[in-house]
């Protein structure tokens, strides 16, 4: 089972990255597979921490894919790095083992501390949907432009009965960077 959360690493010089990321719990551990190349794991393989973020806030899942930052950081508890101030809870990371692969290694990471910041108020249609058009947005260049349009279309039902403002923002985000992908690519953009 794969889990949508926000991943936050540190570069050697303690500039922090924010990216949303699908990752497995598997034995008590959390593990995290980025591709190559990808900042992520290179600040991971530096660094050998991470913080996962569980945030109900869809606009910072949007917000890391359109260049947005909705979000603020506070530094973390336990290891040298940041986690995000509005989520629900977080989890302290430190690399124990690299699964390498050419394409995709498994990095599987230690809890070394949890924290509740704040209750979960239930599932919300429009934020499975924003999470799920954040992921085809994150493929764009992978996927046909036909089975694109037919997930939106679908997806936006969710939008239309259940959004609340941020749900609103973020699918607004993701909107443009679809149309703005595909006016690059029909060289509508071009100057």
């Amino acid at each position: 089972m794969i889990f949508e959360t926000i991943v936050t690493s540190v570069d050697e010089d303690g500039k922090p990255y924010v990216t949303p990321f699908g990752v497995r719990h598997e034995a008590g551990c959390v593990v995290i597979s980025p591709y190559k190349p990808s900042t992520s794991l290179n600040n991971i393989l530096a660094t050998k921490c991470a913080v996962m973020n569980l945030s109900d806030d869809v606009r910072v899942f949007a917000g890391a894919l359109t260049k947005r930052q909705p979000w603020q950081l506070v530094e973390t508890n336990i290891i040298e790095g940041f986690r995000l101030v509005d989520c629900l809870a977080h989890v302290e990371l430190a690399l124990d083992e690299v699964r390498d692969d050419a394409m995709r290694p498994q990095l599987v990471m230690m809890k070394v501390a949890e924290f509740n910041h704040k209750p979960f108020a239930g599932f919300n249609r429009a934020q499975a949907a924003v999470i799920e058009l954040a992921v085809l947005v994150s493929r764009l260049h992978m996927l046909p432009r036909e089975k694109i349009q037919t997930e939106l279309q679908y997806l936006k039902i969710a939008i239309d009965k259940t959004a609340g403002e941020r749900e609103k923002e973020a699918w607004g985000w993701l909107i443009e960077k679809i149309d703005n992908f595909y006016a690059d690519q029909t060289g509508e953009n071009q100057a």
